[in-house]
């Protein structure tokens, strides 16, 4: 399903040799988070777009009693979103899109935030409309983190990275539906984009920042940190020496009922601080890993201060910037600056603030969240 746009050499994106700029009143857009009018009926929220676009009140009427049938809302029109439940506020959000009758149809993340079944009903139901021809649309657009839900539905998948967004691999996907996740083509499809999502990646962890040296400015692109905590990395790693030091991640994700977006991350973590390497999609733990998993709380968090300031410049220059200091002591805004030449401004506070839990952990500074200010702690000055 994932099909159809494709980008120019100028930066425009083009549909069917034409530039797509401004207003496109032929595409419309399903919201993860449903995103409908709480003081209006079902019938009301799915007529608002047509009502927007001045359609006589028969017609729209009409047209939007049509949707809500096709999508299994139908005795529903009168109710008010606080009677729905999740499933069926989505179905809400579909009818919406779909009754304006788009050429595309943009879906994002459309079913995270519903439960396994309903979710699952929902694609199928999704595919009915399409298989079907039930629906004008000719291309739909879905951005999804869970893997099988992309197998199960697109004709084409493309894996995006990250810093800058680039198009890391693209897949097109020729086996019949309904597609049996069971199948040998469908495991090995699955397998395949986990390999490729935990494959090296020139943009994934960009070069290195160089450490801070007093009176001296050196031109930098930082490492874009994993959002994860010490302790979910910890858990990985105790997982991995349970299994024998060694498993699939897809298997680990079905293990441990999460998705990839979830799971992905915490690898990140330990590939980047040396405690796991991934080979073939595959998590392996090193020896520095097993050394980790196996310590006290102490011999750990001695660990992680030691790959930590041997894998992540920023708190190399961190602790590097703050010994310079004879107070011992700067304010995050230093920090937050030298970052915000690299990353967007909620970027910049999110990278701070995971290496601030980070450098904490290792005992590398102290945080006084009232006042903003990092002080070198003992230890460090060893």
């Amino acid at each position: 399903m994932l099909t159809g746009l494709s980008p120019a050499s100028a930066g425009e994106v083009y549909w069917h040799g034409q530039p797509v700029r401004g207003e496109s009143p032929n595409v419309s857009i399903v919201f993860q988070s449903f995103a409908l009018f709480p003081w209006l009926t079902v019938l009301e929220n799915v007529e608002a777009p047509l009502e927007a676009r001045g359609m006589a009140t028969i017609e729209r009427h009409k047209r939007a009693l049509r949707i809500i049938d096709a999508v299994g809302l139908d005795g529903f029109e009168s109710a008010y979103p606080k009677e729905l439940s999740g499933g069926m506020k989505q179905r809400v959000g579909v009818a919406r899109a779909l009754v304006v009758e788009p050429e595309v149809l943009f879906m994002d993340e459309p079913f995270s935030a519903l439960d396994v079944l309903t979710a699952e009903t929902l694609r199928g139901e999704l595919l009915e409309l399409w298989l079907g021809h039930k629906i004008p649309t000719r291309a739909i657009f879905i951005v999804t983190h869970n893997i099988e839900e992309a197998v199960v539905l697109a004709d084409r998948i493309i894996v995006l990275g990250r810093n800058p967004a680039h198009i890391h691999a693209d897949f097109t996907v020729t086996m019949p539906h309904p597609r049996d996740r069971k199948t040998p083509d469908f495991i090995n499809l699955v397998d395949q984009i986990y390999r490729v999502l935990t494959s090296p990646d020139d943009h994934k962890f960009v070069s290195a920042t160089a450490e801070a040296h007093p009176g001296k400015s050196t031109p930098h692109k930082p490492i874009m940190l994993p959002h994860t905590r010490p302790g979910g990395m910890a858990g990985l790693l105790e997982i991995l020496v349970d299994l024998g030091g060694r498993i699939d991640l897809h298997r680990l994700a079905d293990e441990l009922s999460l998705e990839v977006d979830a799971l992905l991350p915490t690898v990140d973590t330990a590939a980047l601080l040396g405690l796991l390497r991934l080979e073939e999609g595959d998590a392996i733990i090193t020896p520095e890993g097993q050394e980790f998993a196996h310590a006290d709380i102490q011999s750990r968090k001695a660990i992680f201060r030691k790959a930590a300031l041997a894998n992540v410049p920023l708190l190399r220059q961190m602790e590097q910037s703050l010994k310079a200091k004879a107070d011992r002591t700067l304010p995050d805004e230093f920090f937050r600056d030298l970052l915000d030449e690299h990353f967007s401004e909620d970027e910049a506070r999110r990278q701070l603030e995971t290496a601030i839990q980070w450098g904490r952990y290792a005992e590398l500074f102290d945080y006084d969240a009232a006042t903003g200010k990092l002080t070198l702690t003992p230890v460090s000055e060893v």
